[in-house]
């Protein structure tokens, strides 16, 4: 299919934008075949289109551009950052109340590890956000087993080895000696998987709790466990401007306030 306008947008960015899925996954929708534009099948997800184009996905219609939302979201310990779990375990979406849109997290947070975790309606804001180039910075409150030495922290803080991946050189601080225990703030700009807690046993040291406070500007502050907040339209434009990345206004839901839902837990057959 050739036909394709020259000042519209790629076909993966519309399908982002419209809530189908993300960037990424969009790209993969339009070479299984499943996507039509004005009836034709398509099969490069470089593919321009304009807002009179007709669009269908699996024969369906897309909705129309969503507004870009952002929320936080405090995980406890024990939810998975996933959508749906062969093991019935319980999900992050288990808590969110079904009066919400389809949203996708920002990063993950691993089982056993709890605090902020972003989450947005927008596949574009999500690749901007998870970017390695954007060099956000993810600030954890760790608590480890022992009492951890300057001398091998200085190992992490000059980055380290880790069979095949090199976690580049954190922010590494000892807060307190709590018993048997030491907490440390430690701030990542990559977040590769499980990095503070496979670095950290690299060096010897046990990770027994990990819980995410930041997440670039943004910060889990007085949100309880469970609960999960929208940030409003300026307040998400100015963090988003604050690290260099721009949301069109057009873009932006037009709330004027905060909303804040309660963590209403729901059955697996509820999810959508």
């Amino acid at each position: 299919m050739n036909n394709q306008s020259p000042k519209g947008n790629r076909i993966a960015k519309v399908l982002s934008r419209s809530g189908v899925a993300s960037r990424r996954d969009a790209e993969k929708i339009v070479l299984e075949g499943r996507v039509k534009v004005n009836g034709e099948i398509l099969t490069s997800p470089a593919f321009k289109v304009s807002e009179s184009d007709i669009i269908l996905v699996d024969d369906n219609p897309i909705a129309k551009p969503e507004d870009d939302r952002l929320w936080c979201f405090h995980k406890p310990v024990g939810a998975i950052t996933t959508a749906r779990d062969d093991k019935n375990r319980k999900t992050i979406y288990d808590y969110f109340p079904s009066s919400l849109p389809r949203m996708m997290p920002i990063g993950r947070l691993d089982i056993n590890s709890e605090g902020l975790l972003l989450l947005t309606n927008s596949g574009e804001l999500k690749r901007k956000l998870e970017l390695p180039s954007s060099q956000l910075g993810r600030i954890y409150r760790v608590r480890v087993k022992g009492q951890p030495k300057e001398s091998d922290l200085d190992l992490l803080r000059s980055g380290i080895s880790v069979e095949k991946d090199f976690f580049k050189p954190m922010k590494v601080s000892i807060d307190r000696q709590q018993g048997a225990n030491a907490w440390m703030t430690i701030e990542i700009k990559e977040g590769k998987n499980r990095e503070i807690r496979r670095a950290l046993s690299e060096i010897g040291m046990q990770v027994n709790r990990l819980i995410r406070v930041e997440y670039g500007p943004f910060k889990l502050g007085n949100i309880k466990k469970g609960e999960i907040i929208e940030i409003n339209k300026k307040s998400m434009r100015r963090s988003l401007k604050s690290v260099n990345i721009n949301v069109a206004r057009e873009n932006i839901r037009q709330s004027t306030e905060q909303k804040q839902f309660s963590a209403v837990s729901r059955k697996t057959s509820n999810k959508r």
